[in-house]
């Protein structure tokens, strides 16, 4: 246990952050997850339709820093790939 004010903050702080960065993680694996599904059951109208909620979910996890650039870019390229390919 923190001794500190200033380390009991931090803590406080990073439980938070860990609260958020597991929120962001998990909306982008399940968008991604309801694609795949919706494309292998050959629902292709609504896998593109739901591939602008992907991005978006995608962008605001590399916004705040839990993805980093590129992957956020890759999966995004990955997804259009997959809802494009079909």
């Amino acid at each position: 246990m923190p001794n500190t004010s200033s380390a009991k903050k931090a803590l406080r702080q990073s439980a938070k952050r860990r609260v958020q960065n597991t929120r962001h993680k998990r909306a982008v694996a399940d968008t991604t997850k309801q694609i795949r599904k919706l494309i292998e059951s050959g629902k292709y109208e609504e896998a593109a339709a739901l591939l602008g909620r992907a991005y978006k979910e995608i962008d605001k996890a590399a916004k705040t820093r839990v993805l980093k650039k590129n992957t956020a870019a890759r999966k995004k390229s990955r997804v259009a790939r997959l809802v494009i390919k079909k």
